[in-house]
């Protein structure tokens, strides 16, 4: 099964130094038939002005996952942990018993950005914050694992829960085989260019939910920056 989600149909507010979009339902954006998928339960395309961000908030039992478009993000929070986390890069809070934070776009240019939450398996922990380069030579031409819940990924940030993130560049005209399970579900963005997934369509920014395939093969229309959640 593959849902394609045009972007055009998920939630949007423009709040002036954010203008955000919302795969699920989010904040003051609710669709009861976009609530989660599987153990993801948030999937936000946020564009930050220069100069601004979101002041201190607390989280709890969530695993958050950052993944870098275009720009910097800096992070600070209540455990002491602060880092810049640049495009094609992730960052990774596990919020664990309780957290505070901060986002900030310090940068002299607009920031773009993914923002994942991914609901935890394991729960009762101590949060913690970690960040990561994925030079994206490293990623063409291929799905690389940037965050994982499983130890046989050893090179991914880890998260507290049975999920991937995964992302990948492809060159237009070639295809990228995912093996996903028919136990699973995936959720797929491209963050830039045209793809084709199983036959289905879809243009930069559209998500595609899907379920019970064991394997989805990934077609770049034109060179494509894609993104990938595989969970429970």
């Amino acid at each position: 099964m593959i849902e394609l989600r045009p972007y055009k149909t998920i939630g949007h507010a423009n709040h002036g130094w954010l203008d955000a979009s919302h795969h699920f339902s989010f904040a003051d954006y609710y669709e009861p038939a976009r609530m989660s998928w599987g153990n993801l339960r948030v999937w936000n395309d946020d564009t930050i002005a220069a100069k601004s961000g979101f002041p201190p908030h607390p989280h709890r039992d969530m695993e958050i996952i950052t993944y870098v478009r275009s720009g910097a993000i800096t992070h600070r929070d209540s455990l002491g942990n602060q880092g810049r986390t640049e495009a094609g890069d992730v960052q990774v809070m596990s919020a664990g018993t309780g957290i505070t934070h901060a986002e900030y776009n310090l940068e002299d240019e607009t920031t773009t950005l993914f923002q994942i939450w991914i609901m935890p398996t394991r729960q009762g922990e101590q949060p913690s914050w970690g960040a990561r380069q994925f030079p994206k030579g490293d990623r063409s031409g291929q799905l690389v694992v940037l965050a994982s819940g499983y130890a046989e990924d050893g090179d991914a940030l880890p998260i507290r829960t049975e999920a991937r993130l995964v992302a990948g560049t492809i060159r237009a005209g070639e295809s990228v085989d995912y093996q996903l399970g028919s136990d699973r579900k995936g959720y797929l963005v491209a963050a830039t260019g045209k793809i084709t997934v199983n036959g289905v369509e879809a243009d930069a920014r559209d998500g595609i939910a899907i379920a019970d395939l064991d394997t989805i093969t990934i077609t770049a229309r034109e060179e494509a920056e894609v993104v990938l959640v595989d969970t429970l």
